[in-house]
């Protein structure tokens, strides 16, 4: 595909997508979680026999997700300090909100791009926290 970057060391995708498209100077991430490669386990997540989250650490998913997208970031020829527009999806906004603003808070002391969070009642994996990123390339 033209333009389309994965890179080796974060999560494969569940599905037709790449991790990342460049346009011009842009840099389009996919959807990015806190899913790990080549592991069906995921970082803060306790699940069921039938696959139903029974508990999770949104703090775990948060750090996890962030060093996903420095990942996809790497692989693309871009960096952390190069991202300009995030787009958050959290499936507890009361519960984790406080501890995710908390957290991105500490990722983002010297580059803060925009933002926009929203809260939604499922992710296609069993996962609390997704990140949609728009980044530049040098």
């Amino acid at each position: 595909m033209k333009n389309a970057i994965s890179s080796d060391k974060a999560p494969e995708p569940v599905g037709a997508y790449p991790h990342a498209r460049k346009v011009g100077n842009l840099l389009f991430l996919s959807g990015v979680g806190p899913r790990q490669r080549g592991s069906k386990e995921i970082p803060g997540v306790t699940l069921d026999a039938d696959g139903n989250i029974v508990a999770y650490d949104i703090a775990t998913q948060c750090h996890s997700v962030f060093n996903n997208v420095k990942l996809i970031l790497e692989a693309s020829g871009s960096k952390w300090e190069n991202l300009v527009d995030v787009t958050v999806f959290l499936t507890n906004m009361k519960g984790d909100f406080a501890t995710f603003n908390k957290i991105y808070a500490e990722y983002f002391k010297e580059n803060q791009p925009c933002r926009t969070t929203v809260e939604i009642n499922a992710l296609p994996t069993p996962i609390a926290i997704e990140l949609k990123c728009i980044a530049t390339i040098d």
